[in-house]
């Protein structure tokens, strides 16, 4: 009988078969019971948007007054206390003024003295000399006239032949020598001084002056006054201290009144403008808050430390003494606002290729492309691309990567 041969399959074959199989199967599987993905999402919604930006500052009064020690001396006595209410003219402080009183009465006696020099150059001498000059005026027209007399009767007697020529001679030269003694005292009496003796007298004098005005301002400077209204923030010396010149004795300032100067990275210059408002905080008072308003944007940048800076001078609005001058505050500034806007949880927006969110449609993601305005720390302005019945996926709670078309279960 004819014999029929099997042919056998090759078991690599037959290996890779059943592989093939069961990977089918499980993809099948897998593909018929998968999970749908956890996400997070939120409600498209109208909000108001604030952005702003934030920096720390120091407080500065607007008007002060730093009293300070006019010349190294004694702290004589101190009038006021650290919170006191001063009004202009109040004095403050007196320092030792012993030494500027003295340079005062030394001044004041050098001004006596070339006032005295100059009226008497003025009056053409002194009261005395010009007594004296009146009497020498008055003897030399005596002398004159006696000579004028003597001379006349000599000629008289010379044409009787009673007198000879010499004795008429003689009388005219003692009448001559009398008219020049005359002249010469009437030229003491209107010009006895030169002009360099006025100019000499007028320098002494305006050097007096001023020596006086310069005493009487160290006197008065020994005797410190408020130039303002304010209230006494600081007082950095006691009575009996010896100081040296300059030596910072009070601080005064109107607490009312009041600036910070912040400065800001240079990134975040560019979003400040004059008037932006301002909220100020400082970690001494948590529970209070200040405001304010920008005076001055910043106009260049400069090195801060290891930063660039721009340097923003902002007006506090509502200090009324309870904010103290040289403290650090957190100065934080609306730089816009948009009032019931569209908007998202910016953790919904995605900017790959485009801006655009993830919208939850019956259970599965909708890549939607939007139109964004407004962008804060926590939310974006959405102008075009969702409504308010919208809502957004946000993440997944598997950290997932979200895509077009994935199932998703919204939780809270």
């Amino acid at each position: 009988m004819p014999t029929t041969e099997t042919r056998r399959l090759n078991p690599v074959v037959l290996w890779g078969i059943v592989l093939a199989v069961i990977v089918l199967l499980v993809m099948g599987i897998r593909s018929f019971t998968r999970d749908t993905v956890e996400v997070r999402v939120a409600a498209v919604n109208h909000q108001n948007l604030l952005s702003t930006v934030s920096t720390n500052g120091r407080v500065e009064p607007v008007e002060y007054f730093q009293a300070h020690a006019p010349a190294a001396g004694v702290v004589a006595k101190i009038y006021v206390e650290v919170g006191q209410k001063v009004r202009t003219g109040d004095l403050l402080v007196k320092m030792d003024d012993a030494d500027p009183a003295a340079r005062l009465a030394s001044a004041t006696s050098a001004l006596s003295s070339a006032e005295l020099n100059q009226q008497n150059i003025n009056r053409n001498g002194s009261q005395e000399e010009r007594l004296a000059l009146a009497a020498d005026l008055s003897h030399a027209e005596t002398r004159q006239r006696q000579a004028q007399t003597d001379l006349a009767a000599l000629r008289q007697l010379q044409q009787k032949g009673a007198a000879s020529p010499a004795e008429v001679v003689s009388a005219e030269q003692r009448l001559q020598e009398a008219t020049s003694a005359l002249q010469s005292i009437q030229q003491r009496g209107t010009a006895r001084y030169s002009a360099g003796d006025l100019k000499r007298a007028q320098a002494q004098l305006a050097d007096a002056k001023a020596g006086v005005a310069a005493a009487r301002s160290s006197y008065a400077a020994a005797n410190i006054r408020s130039p303002l209204n304010g209230s006494v923030y600081s007082i950095p010396v006691s009575t009996y201290d010896f100081v040296p010149a300059g030596e910072d004795l009070m601080d005064v300032a109107d607490l009312n009144r009041l600036l910070v100067r912040a400065y800001f990275d240079e990134p975040e210059i560019g979003k400040l403008a004059v008037g932006q408002a301002v909220k100020i905080v400082w970690d001494a008072k948590p529970n209070q808050t200040w405001h304010g308003h920008i005076s001055r944007a910043p106009t260049t940048v400069i090195t801060y430390g290891t930063r660039n800076v721009g340097e923003c001078i902002i007006t506090v609005d509502d200090a009324k003494g309870d904010l103290l001058p040289n403290t650090n505050v957190t100065v934080t500034v609306t730089t816009s606002q948009r009032f019931n806007v569209l908007s998202v949880p910016r953790e919904a927006l995605h900017a790959e290729g485009g801006d655009f969110v993830f919208r939850v449609v019956n259970g599965k993601l909708v890549r939607t492309p939007v139109q964004v305005g407004v962008v804060n720390l926590t939310r974006v302005e959405i102008t075009g691309g969702l409504t308010e019945k919208d809502t957004v996926a946000l993440n997944a709670t598997s950290n997932r990567d979200l895509s077009n078309g994935l199932a998703v279960k919204i939780v809270e």
